[in-house]
């Protein structure tokens, strides 16, 4: 591959997919067959304005490199996953969302342009003014549309590492929905735990977490440093998943009682806000030898109480579930990409280690109430739902596969854009 001036040369008849950090749980980022793109090459950053926050770097940089060099002058990223180990080029292919979603919408909403080089060797600047069209289908476009070159992304002020806000403790899914309404107009980024296994009265209790990003005052009078974290790691694969039955309620139970109070006052540091898995390396091994499903919905606002403590109940019928249980609404903003995930509504992310021919049963059945519901799955997160899901769930896919670059494929397109 010759891609830094102007070139793909791609062997005869394979099909390529640019690859990224490989984050993504699911085969979006896997081509079985043919060839993946590695983007690790580019990885430079162009140009950076400190006054405007306006930063141009190529689709191979990460997050992380971002934040390194833009907080340190008052900026952060617009938006950001749950983990900062992303390029900026996967992160538009999926149009990342996160914890802020409700005020600054998806990642995708903050490109400004962007360069896409297709396999005829053309290139195509994509800006609101100049290729819109195609900005909308790369933006979520799942690197279908060709090898994202480089971007320009308006990042967010952020005078310090912290932000300031609370935890509370809720006693169910009512309760959510109430301190969610609430906490969206005061607080920039919200997300709650669940304990996917409690029901009855205490059907989607969890913990609520609000924040702002903290003043230099805030920080300055709770004199609070940069923690210094512990390299924590899993070192072993266990030969069983040590999330199951004998684990995962009695951890629940704990965590969820772990905060006494109902409300307490929190600062944080952005890592341990936005990225609390990056600190454990390898923390998927806790799943065994058969690994684990990501799975992650979104239901419309209209009906996202009564569909969501259908999902809830469940999930807690079964007895499957995780530890890591992400429970938010999504705003109103309307996502830029065709493929794009978020809708104004509720969204459910969780992990469930892989028991087998059950645990594939039961993702079926939750699909079939997030689809009957006029809700969708996460592409990013997703390795088995069928092609009629996610048909169903992306009404504008029709529009969208005008745009895939006839050399571009994956093992994700295939299993559910195809037939």
């Amino acid at each position: 591959m010759r891609s830094r001036h102007g070139e793909l040369d791609l062997p005869d008849g394979e099909a390529v997919l640019p690859y990224g950090a490989g984050r993504s749980y699911g085969d979006s980022c896997l081509n079985t067959g043919g060839l993946l793109l590695g983007m690790g090459a580019l990885d430079h950053f162009i140009s950076f304005d400190h006054e405007s926050g306006l930063l141009a770097c190529e689709s191979g940089v990460t997050l992380a490199a971002i934040i390194d060099l833009a907080l340190p002058h008052g900026w952060f990223l617009p938006v950001t996953p749950g983990t900062k180990f992303v390029t900026l080029g996967g992160a538009i292919a999926n149009d990342v969302h996160g914890k802020n979603h409700h005020r600054e919408g998806t990642l995708g909403a903050h490109i400004v342009s962007l360069e896409l080089l297709t396999s005829d060797g053309a290139r195509h600047i994509c800006s609101a003014n100049e290729n819109a069209d195609l900005l909308a289908a790369t933006i979520g476009g799942l690197g279908l549309t060709g090898l994202v070159i480089s971007a320009t992304i308006q990042l967010k002020r952020m005078a310090t590492p912290f932000l300031s806000g609370k935890s509370i403790k809720f006693e169910n899914l009512d309760e959510f929905f109430t301190l969610s309404e609430a906490a969206s107009e005061e607080y920039e980024y919200t997300v709650s735990w669940i304990d996917c296994l409690s029901a009855g009265a205490a059907l989607g209790r969890g913990i609520f977490l609000a924040a702002n990003p903290a003043s230099a005052e805030e920080v300055r009078d709770n004199g609070t440093k940069e923690p210094r974290l512990l390299p924590l790691a899993v070192p072993v694969m266990p030969p069983i998943s040590l999330v199951n039955q004998l684990t995962l309620k009695p951890f629940n139970w704990a965590y969820y009682h772990r905060q006494r109070a109902r409300e307490i006052a929190r600062l944080w540091h952005y890592k341990s806000f936005h990225y609390p898995l990056d600190a454990i390396a390898h923390w998927n091994r806790i799943y065994g030898p058969k690994g684990l499903l990501q799975y992650q919905c979104v239901v419309p606002v209209a009906n996202q109480e009564v569909v969501s403590r259908a999902l809830l109940e469940e999930i807690s019928r079964s007895g499957q579930g995780s530890f890591l249980v992400v429970f938010k609404t999504f705003g109103a903003k309307a996502s830029p990409g065709l493929l794009s995930f978020p809708m104004e509504g509720a969204t459910l992310a969780l992990d469930f280690p892989i028991r087998g021919p059950s645990t594939f049963a039961l993702l079926d059945r939750l699909d079939g109430i997030v689809v009957e519901a006029g809700g969708r799955i996460y592409p990013a997160k997703d390795a088995r739902m069928s092609g009629e899901t996610f048909r169903r769930g992306y009404p504008r896919l029709e529009e969208f596969l005008k745009f895939i670059d006839p050399r571009f494929s994956s093992s994700f397109e295939r299993r559910v854009m195809r037939g």
